[in-house]
């Protein structure tokens, strides 16, 4: 593909463009912010330039339509809101008249699954959200799997799990005494490092798939062990366990809401439809890489 069009270039599609970006002549990134486009626009992804205008969810800034109808593919990262998918709502004329799209890839979240009492799940569940949060995410994904429908393009749906990476990561919140080692009984949580985001989203887009995808780890664990080993690895003592009776006191809303749900969720398809071997299967891998690469990275 020659053009590359990333709707919010942040965490994820940044470190999709660092590895991936010389698959496409092109790469058009969009921010939020002014400053901050013109920052991104400076650095240096393995060897490239990305082009950054400004997105900011509502009214598309002047070159953006043009800059939708020369995209061959499209990886969405900006979040919905109440009102519906920002990037549909704002540039549905340009998007539909694009004539070299092909590919959509919609970053979304595992969220949209609920709570599950700790089962199983995989991408024929029901999604039955338990916070609201996540109800525009269901929406979006509607919304953009209609359009591929209607375009006759295929548009993958990634559903991430907790995502950590360079500055990310358990390793980080140890180091600077932020981490918190919350013991809520039976919870656990799956997780993805952004290397394996990167990966699905290259083969999503390589594969012109269609449909939803669970990118999660092969290791669904409870919240306390990634800290647990990120302090054995730095050789310091773990912070000590706090029961989630107390520690829910002193939480953000969002953070509470997190232990809110509790479910295992399987990355089969991934792995056999998308053809993906995840390079970090669980926390340790993924720990133990990030430390190897040094503090500055870490």
């Amino acid at each position: 593909m020659s053009t590359l069009l990333c709707v919010g270039l942040g965490y994820c599609a940044q470190h999709y463009v660092g590895e991936f970006g010389r698959r496409f002549i092109r790469i058009i990134g969009t921010s939020r912010d002014g400053e901050r486009a013109a920052d991104l626009a400076t650095r240096d992804f393995d060897g490239r330039r990305v082009e950054m205008t400004v997105f900011a969810g509502e009214a598309a800034s002047r070159p953006l339509p043009s800059l939708v109808e020369q995209a061959n593919a499209l990886l969405i990262s900006a979040a919905p809101d109440e009102r519906g998918d920002p990037v549909l709502r704002a540039l549905h004329e340009a998007l539909a008249a694009a004539p070299r799209l092909t590919s959509v890839v919609l970053l979304s979240t595992i969220g949209v699954y609920g709570d599950r009492g700790g089962g199983w799940v995989d991408e024929t569940a029901a999604l039955e959200p338990a916070n609201e949060r996540a109800r525009p995410r269901i929406a979006a994904e509607r919304a953009w799997q209609e359009f591929g429908r209607r375009r006759g393009i295929s548009v993958a749906v990634l559903r991430l799990g907790g995502i950590y990476g360079p500055g990310q990561n358990a390793l980080v919140n140890v180091r600077s005494g932020r981490a918190r080692n919350v013991d809520k009984a039976g919870q656990v949580f799956n997780r993805i490092h952004v290397a394996d985001i990167a990966q699905a989203i290259d083969a999503a887009l390589a594969h012109r798939a269609d449909g939803a995808f669970n990118v999660v780890d092969d290791v669904p664990s409870p919240p306390g062990d990634p800290i647990a080993f990120a302090a054995e690895l730095l050789g310091v003592p773990p912070p000590s366990a706090i029961p989630f009776a107390e520690a829910v006191k002193t939480m953000s809303p969002m953070a509470a809401s997190f232990y809110a749900e509790n479910r295992r969720v399987r990355n089969d398809k991934l792995k056999q439809v998308l053809g993906v071997r995840l390079r970090y299967p669980s926390y340790r891998e993924g720990l133990r890489a990030l430390l190897t690469e040094g503090p500055d990275v870490v």
